[in-house]
């Protein structure tokens, strides 16, 4: 399994620098410069606006540039952010357990919540419980992220005033645990809400299919309770498609942090890569972007690795991936 990672990752190289290479030059076919709001000022004087394009790089060809960012990057030096004149590793440093918060805790509430629910709707199928349930994931599904936090927002925070309306931490007040996990609430429920409706419904329908099978069936006429049934034997089968799944969300938590950051303004990565957007920051959108590219590899190759875990008949050869 070890040599099949390996050779995962090398492949992988590739297609990362295919990625870097769209995103660059998307991003400078764009109207607009970092400093546009710099050379449009009538008194900076011909030579300065020369100068400045000279300092940060952009006087160059579009191949020089980008191999100057390239090379910088694989050093592990995504550069220096043009607004705020900051290395841009610092600034995702500072920014990323902010992030990480979210993103883990949204993850781990949607399992908690996604696969017993799923398991309970199965055994229970065509109930008013499973009625009810199918119903509420159909809504999450299709429900935008930013609609729902706009709407938490003007329900629990304007109107009820139950919750904060957005931070991690009470202004002029000491840190507390109760205090971060009231303000993680609406932002974890945002992020987690589309991913615990789809992670719901494959539980549901795997599990279906698994406790009708023979040898299901057969430990229930053996006298196994149960309960014992559905977790040893029918519930590490069922969570097989769902291994594949949890792989392939870590780009969507990480995609789903830009705009929940930006709605309840928490300082992470998300809103950080918003920020640099509209102000035309380079190096941080490109930084931002290469951690992403990174999480979708990583990702893909950690569903590969959970599926062969969880199911005893896949193995890994040295060419190729067998059932």
């Amino acid at each position: 399994m070890a040599n099949y990672a390996l050779r995962r990752f090398l492949n992988a190289i590739p297609i990362l620098f295919g990625i870097t290479i769209i995103s660059f030059f998307i991003i400078h076919l764009a109207p607009g410069s970092p400093l546009s709001h710099l050379l449009d000022d009538p008194t900076i004087t011909a030579a300065d606006k020369e100068n400045m394009m000279k300092a940060y790089g952009l006087d160059q060809p579009l191949l020089i540039q980008y191999w100057n960012w390239v090379s910088g990057m694989v050093r592990g030096d995504f550069g220096t952010s043009f607004i705020k004149h900051e290395p841009v590793n610092q600034m995702i440093v500072n920014r990323l357990p902010f992030t990480l918060l979210l993103t883990v805790s949204a993850f781990l509430s949607a399992i908690i919540i996604a696969v017993p629910l799923g398991v309970l709707c199965a055994v229970k199928v065509n109930s008013r419980l499973d009625q009810i349930v199918s119903a509420i994931t159909f809504v999450g599904i299709s429900t935008p992220a930013f609609w729902l936090g706009l709407l938490l927002i003007l329900l629990f925070s304007v109107k009820f005033g139950w919750l904060p309306s957005g931070g991690l931490l009470t202004i002029n007040a000491p840190f507390s645990l109760p205090d971060r996990i009231i303000h993680l609430i609406m932002p974890v429920c945002v992020m987690a809400s589309h991913e615990v409706a789809f992670w719901l419904r494959y539980v549901r329908s795997s599990m279906l299919e698994v406790i009708n099978q023979d040898y299901v069936r057969t430990a229930k006429a053996k006298g196994l309770m149960n309960g014992r049934v559905l977790m040893l034997h029918g519930l590490r089968n069922a969570l097989i498609p769902l291994a594949t799944l949890l792989g392939l969300s870590l780009p969507t938590f990480f995609a789903g942090a830009l705009i929940t950051e930006s709605i309840f303004s928490i300082p992470g990565m998300g809103r950080l890569f918003i920020e640099a957007a509209f102000q035309r920051d380079y190096p941080v959108i490109f930084g931002i972007t290469t951690i992403g590219a990174f999480l979708h590899v990583f990702g893909n190759l950690l569903a590969d690795l959970l599926y062969a875990v969880l199911d005893p008949r896949v193995s890994f050869n040295k060419k190729e991936v067998k059932v």
